[in-house]
């Protein structure tokens, strides 16, 4: 993957250009799946591979239906990886020190989403950064039904990332996303963040109330 470093890894053409298909499912299992996948570019990053695979085919050296089938195929097995860590560990982590990587504020926002939403947050999660990390692992904790759990976990997988990589695959012709990529990377991410701000804020709103 040549001279690829940690920072890398908050750039999703970087981590396309330097480390190809194979580093892609990784980082997609990662922030699906293991605690400190939260600060990884998802949303940003399914739409550059949809975008990459219509431009620069060779990079990924797959077309879009065998892209979108292998990133579903790792965003499931995340979730999974998440699950079965959940059930492990259980109420332990809500019991966890914060420190530089996890802050149990996260855990206690999505428990509070998951208490609202049931399944579906598993399904809406997917398109929330953190909520998206966090939800596998609190399924397990309070140990759903694995096979409630596994039907939510590729409902939400298909959905989040057959649109946005199929929405990259789509624009990838277009001259003006091309040039304009950066931008667009950047706006992703303020429209991923509206969202889990009010979430954030109407969770902790509604945990204040719950509390009186």
């Amino acid at each position: 993957m040549g001279d690829f470093s940690f920072g890398e890894l908050f750039h999703p053409e970087s981590i396309i250009r330097m480390g190809g298909l194979v580093l892609l499912l990784i980082v997609v299992f990662a922030e699906t799946g293991l605690l400190i996948g939260f600060f990884l570019p998802g949303d940003s990053l399914m739409f550059i591979s949809g975008l990459v695979c219509r431009t620069k085919p060779e990079l990924l050296g797959v077309n879009i239906f065998v892209l979108i089938l292998l990133l579903v195929a790792a965003a499931v097995l995340g979730n999974m990886a998440g699950y079965w860590f959940g059930r492990r560990v259980g109420p332990a982590l809500f019991k966890r020190d914060d420190s530089l990587i996890f802050k149990k504020r996260y855990l206690e926002v999505t428990r509070s989403f998951y208490e609202r939403h049931g399944g579906k947050a598993l399904v809406l999660g997917r398109f929330l950064p953190i909520i998206r990390t966090f939800a596998p692992i609190l399924a397990g904790v309070i140990a759903i039904d694995f096979k409630r759990f596994m039907l939510y976990n590729v409902i939400g997988a298909v959905l989040w990332i057959g649109s946005l990589a199929t929405c990259g695959y789509l624009l990838g012709d277009i001259a003006w996303v091309r040039e304009n990529l950066e931008w667009i990377v950047i706006g992703l991410i303020i429209i991923t963040l509206i969202p889990v701000v009010r979430t954030w804020r109407k969770e902790r709103k509604f945990q204040r109330e719950q509390q009186k």
